[in-house]
């Protein structure tokens, strides 16, 4: 199996618990852009997964600004466009919420996070290509996850059956493509991921470490006009190299 199939799969165990996790929680729409965004998220793996990165960058989950729209992990449809050439098509998710259009690469409004994170990976290694030689990136989990407002919620404010069910998926995938890949380094983008990078790998020799979430919600994003949280995600990326 490759990550191409493993993403496959994990798509498919997300989608047969969307229901279930409605019913369950606090969660009122369930999104999976490893369905209806497919095409993209594929186009992102068989171009950068497979170029000897040993750090694995993790994040939690989509937000509807990002990945949502591009199916690339911490996604902004410009950054995923124009710089990572990424291809495809899409369809409009029939579960959606009605204040959260999927308008794939067109969406106009740039995700801050994603803008943030990329473009500092693009200042330290210039090149897609690059990028993918040093660090990949996957979010633990694919799914989108909304409030009836169209608030954003996140797996770690959501718990039950089917969210035990569906984090143990995501743990699993996390392993195959660790395995896989042969990574050596995971960076958990903030302390949920950290977490879970620890309860998914508990028992391999990886290093497990995390680094400053890009947040615009975060302060630490913000401290020094956002000088410190770049310094931070620098000096974790390049910390084999020193």
């Amino acid at each position: 199996m490759s990550v191409i199939d493993y993403a496959r799969k994990l798509s498919k165990k997300c989608d047969l618990l969307a229901k279930s996790i409605i019913k369950e929680t606090n969660v009122s729409y369930v999104t999976n852009p490893l369905n209806y965004a497919w095409e993209y998220h594929e186009s992102y793996l068989s171009q950068y997964s497979n170029l000897g990165a040993k750090t694995l960058l993790l994040g939690m989950n989509p937000g509807p600004y990002g990945m949502a729209q591009c199916g690339v992990p911490f996604g902004a449809t410009e950054i995923a466009k124009n710089f990572l050439n990424i291809k495809g098509g899409f369809t409009d998710p029939p579960n959606r919420h009605p204040k959260r259009p999927v308008q794939g690469l067109e969406f106009e409004r740039q995700e801050v996070s994603g803008t943030r994170l990329w473009n500092l990976l693009k200042d330290i290694w210039s090149t897609p290509n690059n990028i993918h030689k040093n660090v990949f990136l996957v979010n633990h989990c694919p799914l989108l996850l909304l409030g009836d407002t169209g608030r954003n919620i996140t797996p770690d404010n959501i718990s039950g059956k089917s969210v035990k069910s569906l984090l143990k998926s995501c743990d699993d995938h996390l392993r195959s493509v660790v395995d896989y890949l042969e990574i050596e380094r995971v960076i958990g983008v903030g302390k949920y991921a950290e977490r879970r990078a620890n309860l998914a790998l508990s028992d391999l020799d990886i290093e497990i470490t995390t680094c400053w979430h890009p947040s615009p919600a975060s302060p630490l994003a913000n401290r020094n006009d956002g000088k410190d949280w770049r310094d931070n995600v620098s000096k974790i990326l390049l910390a084999e190299d020193s």
